[in-house]
């Protein structure tokens, strides 16, 4: 050990930095690597102290890097602790190529190319998942590509492991792009071993590296390649080594990169293969392709509708997902959806919930009855509060998510909600049913009694948001007094309970100024302005002694909540759109063009179907909207298509009214 840590003292690691500070105890993790029973957690520690998260190469990451590799190359330290300290070298190596320069400490590249030498005998080493590391951080010598692809592929003639094949090959295609004389042989290398070799996942990993090695390059011998594989082999020789399938599936038809016609198809297939895993995987693809494109839906959700009464229960819950979040689309598998619904047609409680939201994202009323049982039960079977991830995890809908669209069947659902309100146990739950109603709006009237009873209590916030939604009906029923009460004296522990319960108490009484009292003082701030923007909105002319301050923020951000509020409370004010319209378009049309359109460019749109004819100017983007195969909303995630939904309905609103009436016949 003390050759290996020979001058480790002579440095003045003090003067150096990492991640967390000065790097004065980075000798003492270095050493620690050495000890076995510390040398787990000094990786773990090296690990995050000199490449943490990322982004920047620290000043101690090239003292460092020399130890490290003596360490990851010593036979006598734990192989796990070596596999680590490969990693490190090779994420410290990708982010000096791909973090901004000023991050990056000048003296990396000469300690690189000294670690490149290093690394490069390390390719011989006895463990399959080092040489398979140590390939891995080589694909990082971009300054050496042409003598490192020669070393690789040396390698590769002796190589007899398919874990460290698939990554040699990998390696040699991230390479090609930097190198010169070995360019075109290696280019030639990759496809005769995407065509020839005997092994499924050979293969694959020679398409990967030709991607990698030729980007924004499509050859048809790709798609060939690797629907050949998914179709003539099984899902265990595509990454042999213990990979588990459903992810195996997903990285070999991602593989296909934006060949959509063989996405399809191979996706297709494979909802149908009879391993159960297999499907699974097939399924997260259709769910991710039906969250981008639009056409996805007549390609692929026929082929999801039938795992409706797949064998493996999870799988029956995700194609339950997958209609629920196409929406209408799903129409005609709703009979299918409707026999989920009870223990007799659907024993899995989970798969039961998802199809209840299915039929409910349909409008379909044979969703009713079996909400009314969950709510009348100790079973509800969903959740008090709403998540908002992107992925495919099949996290547990909310209350709020499956009935909100429920308003037109209040009156079967209303008396259960009553109940289980007025015996609601904990504020999750309280605050869940408060929001059920308050999407209700009106015909949530009937529960104004219980409503008014959350007004003592820690839901007040969510209960007078609830009254103000139902509108007249709940002014008439809540004393004045006893909501300038609550004002103030709002709930404890609760910091935006006074700004709600301000706005919600204006909405329901007319009376604003608690709530300009305030949000008005924010006008004047750097931050937070919608809010007072969207209050002044409400008071339509009487708030024209603000316009001033309105017209400063108008173009004060191009884009999000701000342009929207302002430009809404300058037309609620003034009722002229010339200054506010152009403001509108310049907002949303940028997400025509890139796509990921939020809530606030939604709303923006239905805004615009608002002001009308004025809003003429608008329909090239909304027509852009409406006439995009990819979905302009972020894709990855359960919400994109209802999301894409609500962009749609309020474009297509939005060219009809400003379009403006028809013409009086001749």
């Amino acid at each position: 050990m003390s050759d290996a840590l020979a001058g480790l003292d002579a440095v003045e690691w003090t003067a150096l930095s990492h991640a967390y500070g000065p790097a004065g105890d980075v000798p003492g993790m270095l050493a620690d690597l050495y000890r076995p029973e510390k040398a787990a957690d000094a990786a773990d520690d090296l690990f995050m102290a000199v490449h943490h998260q990322g982004g920047a190469v620290c000043s101690a990451a090239p003292a460092a890097l020399p130890y490290v590799l003596g360490a990851a190359a010593a036979p006598g330290v734990d192989p796990a602790v070596r596999l680590e300290l490969l990693e490190l070298v090779g994420a410290l190596a990708h982010t000096a190529h791909t973090a901004q320069p000023r991050y990056v400490t000048p003296a990396w590249p000469a300690a690189w190319d000294l670690a490149v030498t290093e690394l490069l005998p390390l390719l011989e080493d006895p463990a399959a998942e080092i040489r398979t590391a140590v390939a891995d951080a080589l694909a990082e010598a971009r300054h050496r590509a042409d003598e490192v692809i020669t070393a690789l592929r040396a390698r590769w003639a002796e190589e007899t492991e398919p874990q460290p094949q698939r990554q040699l090959a990998n390696s040699v295609g991230s390479l090609i792009p930097h190198a010169d004389e070995h360019r075109d042989s290696s280019l030639d290398w990759l496809r005769r071993l995407m065509d020839g070799a005997a092994e499924p996942s050979l293969r694959l990993a020679a398409v990967k590296a030709l991607r990698d090695a030729l980007p924004g390059h499509d050859d048809p011998a790709y798609a060939r390649t690797v629907s050949e594989v998914l179709s003539g082999s099984e899902p265990a020789t595509w990454q042999p080594g213990g990979a588990a399938v459903k992810p195996t599936v997903v990285w070999g038809i991602g593989l296909l990169a934006d060949d959509r016609t063989a996405r399809a198809e191979a996706t297709g297939r494979l909802l149908a293969h009879p391993d159960p895993a297999v499907r699974a995987g097939a399924l997260q693809v259709a769910a991710e392709e039906l969250s981008r494109r639009r056409s996805a839906v007549p390609e692929l959700l026929p082929a999801v509708a039938r795992l409706l009464t797949d064998p493996e229960p999870d799988n029956r819950l995700f194609a339950a997902r997958v209609l629920g979040m196409c929406g209408h689309a799903a129409h005609p598998w709703a009979d299918a959806l409707a026999a989920m619904v009870t223990d007799e047609g659907e024993p899995y409680p989970p798969a039961q919930s998802h199809a209840v939201w299915a039929l409910s994202r349909l409008g379909d009323a044979r969703c009713v009855p079996p909400l009314v049982r969950r709510l009348s039960g100790e079973r509800l079977g969903l959740a008090y509060n709403s998540t908002h991830a992107s992925g495919w995890w099949t996290y547990e809908l909310s209350l709020t998510e499956v009935a909100e669209g429920l308003g037109a069947h209040a009156d079967a659902l209303l008396p259960v909600v009553r109940a289980r309100l007025t015996a609601a146990s904990s504020p999750d739950e309280r605050r869940e049913l408060c929001q059920l109603l308050e999407a209700w709006g009106a015909p949530a009237a009937p529960a104004i009694p219980e409503l008014l009873g959350l007004l003592d209590t820690d839901a007040a916030v969510w209960a007078l948001d609830a009254l103000a939604a139902i509108g007249p009906a709940a002014a008439g029923a809540a004393p004045r007094e006893r909501l300038r009460a609550l004002l103030d004296a709002p709930p404890e522990g609760q910091p935006f309970a006074p700004r709600r319960l301000a706005l919600a108490y204006g909405r329901l009484t007319g009376d604003r100024e608690p709530a300009l009292a305030l949000l008005l003082p924010l006008l004047g701030e750097p931050y937070g302005q919608d809010n007072p923007a969207a209050l002044l909105g409400e008071l339509g002319p009487a708030a024209e002694p603000y316009l001033p301050r309105l017209r400063e923020l108008l173009t004060l951000h191009t884009e999000g909540w701000l342009p929207l509020r302002v430009g809404e409370a300058m037309w609620r004010i003034t009722g002229a759109a010339d200054e506010v319209v152009p403001v509108l378009v310049r907002a949303i049309a940028p997400f025509a063009e890139r796509g990921g359109a939020y809530r606030a460019v939604t709303e923006t749109v239905a805004f615009l179907a608002e002001i009308g004819p004025p809003a003429a100017c608008a329909a090239p983007v909304l027509k852009a909207f409406l006439d995009a195969d990819e979905r302009p909303v972020p894709h990855g995630g359960w919400r994109s298509v209802p999301e894409d939904d609500a962009l749609r309905a309020a474009a297509h609103a939005a060219l009809r009214a400003t379009a403006g009436p028809p013409p009086p016949p001749r």
